[in-house]
């Protein structure tokens, strides 16, 4: 959700009965107080931050994080266990994000309160692995004892009633909401979500750190690199910086990171946040209702 998820989108989802994160990963720190700040305002429910732990200002970070006094803290892409005693001892509460047992171990045995198993389908970064979340969350829900928050091609009710059979507490969704109304992405990526169909996403740049792109002439230059067998340093050039910035936020579709979920082929129009989870909701309780009445 970076550079999707600032005050509006975060404040709308918890007004509405979700939990809000601000996505802090494309944020300098002195702007996330800014939004931590708006968000407050605009919701008096609880919302949470995300904060990528391989930020270069991650101590600026979090010291904005626990000055304000946010509760709730995601964390991802890094050692749970640098961060996650430092937080808990302020009194927040902690969630770090994994796509593997191993790390999902780790995070519990460093105090995580709860874990996101994140899988294949997601978008953005995801795990080496490619294990899907049909195969992640009962794994991970088996491995450790605390709360497990299914992520991963989850785009409706039916999604989140299958994860919570798998075993999950609850649901992370990102694509659904990165075509908000609320979402502060570039209205160029909003309808790219919308007007994507069946396989228009790809997990890239495997030997960096994996993410999954919606294709263009970016993701077609990546592809094209590491079939030719690309070193790092080949591939970090041509990354450049700046990437994501420029396709989601300003809205360049051929040279810019698009970063999505497969769940976006069943995106099919920019609508409300509230609308968003009122409808992922009542299908999830129509569907409950549906298979309590199947003669197993």
């Amino acid at each position: 959700m970076v550079w999707c998820s600032g005050w509006r989108l975060a404040s709308a989802v918890s007004n509405a009965g979700g939990l809000g994160l601000i996505g802090a990963g494309s944020m300098h720190p002195e702007v996330l107080r800014e939004h931590i700040q708006k968000c407050r305002q605009a919701t008096a429910k609880p919302f949470g931050v995300n904060v990528p732990l391989l930020y270069p200002e991650i101590e600026k970070i979090m010291g904005i994080i626990v000055e304000e006094g946010v509760n709730i803290v995601f964390t991802s892409a890094g050692n749970p266990a640098a961060w996650t005693s430092f937080l808990k001892e302020r009194g927040i509460k902690v969630v770090h994000v994994i796509a593997n047992r191993k790390f999902a171990e780790k995070a519990w045995q460093s105090g995580a309160d709860a874990i996101v198993a994140e899988g294949f389908e997601a978008g953005g970064h995801n795990g080496r692995e490619e294990t899907t979340t049909l195969c992640l969350i009962p794994e991970i829900c088996d491995a450790v004892p605390i709360p497990v928050i299914a992520a991963g091609g989850i785009g409706s009710g039916r999604a989140m009633l299958a994860a919570f059979a798998l075993g999950a507490e609850g649901v992370q969704i990102g694509s659904l909401f990165a075509a908000s109304n609320e979402s502060s992405a570039h209205i160029n990526f909003k309808n790219a979500i919308v007007n994507a169909g069946e396989g228009d996403t790809r997990l890239s740049l495997k030997s960096l750190v994996p993410v999954r792109l919606l294709k263009n002439e970016f993701s077609r230059k990546i592809e094209k690199a590491e079939a030719e067998g690309a070193g790092r340093e080949e591939l970090m050039e041509l990354l450049g910086k700046g990437r994501a910035k420029k396709g989601m936020f300003e809205g360049d579709l051929n040279d810019g990171e698009l970063e999505i979920g497969q769940i976006a082929s069943a995106v099919h129009q920019i609508r409300p946040a509230a609308e968003i989870l009122r409808d992922v909701w009542n299908e999830f309780l129509s569907e409950k209702e549906r298979i309590s009445k199947i003669n197993f």
